[in-house]
């Protein structure tokens, strides 16, 4: 076994480029093509709007509530529709938004490829093995048949790591770079905000080591800026009902199973304020029952593991990604790899996973699979040097 490895080792990238397109292949084979899901209508709606007008055109009979309501909720998504509309003006159709999309992630691919190398001191163990995840995890790579944002999502936050890693030893141009990345993955989705605000916890986790003084100073600024942070995300929020999902005690959205029930009644906030104030109004209320949901999602999150999945699903879950997380815990405390990576890689998914303890998980597996190519990262980094470690004894 030993000497196959050492024989194809050599020809490594070529054997990642043929895995991965034989599970997109794959993928397409299981849906029969692009993907259509739940939210699908909603995108193709507005990129078909745009591709007809290049804007946003409200057509004479709307303005109705409803379609107000579509279209502020609608905004948050802005970037993807943006992308459907350039492949339905080029009468492309759905295949040429899928296939973008696969071309897209095999770029984010070689992405995490050359950004896990670098912060491994140019090995490419670490490379393949983060790579090789990506390429292999299912809950990943499915979503490049879908018609929703996560393919994009996933990829352009793989970028953006790729992008900060470059800053090191890179002059302005990696600065802009970066930059672009970020803002592009921020409009995507709501929650895109995650990859930037995980940029700024990299950032201040070099302050905390080089200018301590700046780094307290901006921590400061952070806590009096506070209340503008709660009035942006009343406007953020606007269209999105959180406390509702805390009343029926869903730890997924829409699902009732694993729903957690009060033991007395629940104090509602009231009617007239902003949704992030709700959510604030409803944790100085009911604390204690507010606390059992948030650690049940972020069980729940994190586990990858939901009543309704297949036995194979919940063991690759169990043997797999659960060793993995112990991993990339352990690496987040590697000095040998560069400090602001280490901080960005683990500041996506602990964010992802209070975004989702602040909210609800999904039903599937949509929230979950954007953060675990920074798993399979500091995972692979882990795994390099402990055994790097266990050879010089």
């Amino acid at each position: 076994m030993l000497t196959l490895i050492r024989r194809l080792w050599p020809q490594h990238r070529w054997l990642l480029l043929g895995l991965w397109l034989l599970v997109q292949a794959a993928f397409l084979v299981k849906f029969h093509g692009p993907h259509y899901a739940n939210d699908s209508a909603r995108y193709l709606g507005y990129a078909t709007n745009l591709a007809q007008h290049g804007y946003y055109h409200l057509e004479p009979t709307e303005g109705s509530l409803v379609d107000d309501f579509q279209y502020v909720h609608n905004q948050r998504y802005i970037l993807y529709p943006w992308y459907q509309s350039v492949w339905l003006r080029l009468h492309a159709g759905w295949w040429g938004i899928v296939l973008g999309q696969i071309l897209i992630s095999g770029l984010a691919a070689a992405a995490l490829y050359g950004s896990v190398r670098r912060l491994a001191g140019g090995r490419r163990g670490a490379a393949v093995l983060a790579t090789g995840l990506f390429v292999v995890w299912p809950d990943v790579q499915q979503f490049n048949c879908y018609l929703l944002t996560e393919s994009l999502f996933i990829s352009l936050s793989v970028f953006s790591f790729w992008a900060l890693v470059r800053v090191r030893g890179g002059g302005w141009q990696a600065w802009v770079v970066l930059i672009v990345c970020l803002l592009s993955t921020a409009l995507v989705r709501p929650n895109g905000f995650v990859v930037a605000a995980a940029a700024g916890v990299a950032g201040l986790a070099a302050l905390h080591a080089a200018r301590r003084r700046l780094f307290w100073g901006l921590i400061g600024a952070g806590v009096l800026a506070a209340p503008l942070v709660v009035w942006w995300l009343n406007y953020q929020l606007v269209s999105f009902f959180i406390v509702e999902t805390y009343v029926r005690g869903e730890l997924m959205f829409a699902t009732p199973v694993w729903a957690i029930h009060p033991s007395a009644p629940l104090v509602l906030p009231p009617a007239g304020i902003g949704q992030m104030s709700r959510v604030l109004y409803f944790a100085a209320h009911n604390p204690g029952f507010l606390a059992r949901l948030m650690l049940g999602k972020l069980l729940v999150f994190f586990s990858s593991i939901k009543p309704y999945y297949s036995l194979v699903h919940k063991l690759m879950s169990v043997l797999v990604l659960w060793p993995l997380y112990y991993l990339a815990v352990r690496g987040t405390r590697r000095a040998v790899v560069w400090l602001p990576a280490r901080a960005f890689l683990a500041a996506v998914p602990l964010l992802q996973a209070a975004i989702v303890m602040l909210t609800v998980d999904d039903y599937d597996v949509r929230f979950l699979a954007p953060v675990l190519p920074f798993v399979f990262a500091l995972a692979a980094l882990e795994l390099r040097i402990w055994n790097e470690e266990l050879a010089h004894k």
